[in-house]
């Protein structure tokens, strides 16, 4: 009888776990995934390289802030639509620019709603909305064949959806992810989560749609866009398309590797 009691107890108490795991899960997940730090609109960046901002004001409440990194006109050779990860904002992602500027390519930095100085509610549906309405502007001064659209870490999931619905040069993945589902259910296996989810970013089937070159820079020690999972978009990726591992490279230290510099550099000179 006093067994019953305690495997009872143990049931509730595993019950009641997966219960509030499972809340924090749902109402908490855009806390879990998305760390930005917000920027007053009158703040000023200070970044090495000469930059513009731009403002696409959405409504009352909706602003976007872009970041511009310029090159001379005379040495233009197009534009870099640049969809950054999960943490702060601009400030945090500016040094990569520099892959991209030195080879003639100017590069535009979206920060998604609530990351520095973007205002507007944070949703899956506002990040497409907005990677629209960058690539609409950059089309005032670019043709399609001029604009490689890039995607790191969560910013993949914008860019593969872009690249699907607009033409582009090229579209360029660093850590991607099959879908966000599929990642999360890696770590919480015991959950429905593709009822639970709010963002979703389902790459692969975007991917499908992308009729652009597609490259995938990914690296073998990645422990948050698991490597394993973004071997999974081999099956969705064209002939022509490709997948370059980087041995070793984990999710933040890519940009070190002789290799993704080479490759990148080789990509932009295509």
């Amino acid at each position: 009888m006093e067994n019953k009691k305690k495997a009872y107890r143990w049931l509730k108490i595993i019950i009641i776990l997966y219960c509030v795991t499972g809340s924090i899960l749902y109402y908490l997940q855009e806390k879990l995934l998305f760390h930005p730090i917000p920027l007053s609109a009158d703040s000023t960046y200070h970044f090495k390289q000469p930059f513009t901002e731009a403002n696409i004001v959405v409504d009352a409440e909706t602003t976007y802030d872009v970041v511009q990194f310029t090159v001379p006109d005379s040495l233009c050779k197009g534009i870099v639509i640049y969809f950054h990860g999960n943490r702060e904002n601009i400030n945090h992602y500016a040094e990569f620019a520099g892959n991209f500027t030195r080879n003639s390519y100017e590069v535009w930095m979206p920060d998604y709603p609530g990351f520095g100085k973007s205002t507007g509610r944070l949703s899956e549906q506002a990040m497409y909305d907005e990677a629209l309405q960058v690539y609409k502007l950059a089309r005032t001064k670019y043709k399609p064949e001029q604009i490689i659209i890039y995607g790191k870490s969560v910013g993949n999931g914008i860019a593969a959806q872009l690249a699907s619905v607009r033409d582009c040069r090229k579209l360029i993945m660093e850590t991607p992810y099959y879908s966000l589902t599929s990642l999360t259910r890696i770590l919480f296996w015991m959950y429905p989560v593709d009822m639970l989810l709010h963002f979703k970013f389902p790459v692969h089937e975007y991917l499908t749609k992308v009729t652009a070159p597609i490259s995938i820079i990914h690296g073998t020690k990645d422990r948050v866009t698991f490597y394993q999972n973004a071997e999974r978009l081999r099956d969705v990726l064209k002939p022509t398309d490709e997948f370059i591992t980087i041995e070793g490279g984990t999710h933040t230290d890519l940009n070190s590797f002789p290799l993704m510099q080479r490759k990148l550099d080789s990509l932009l000179h295509n």
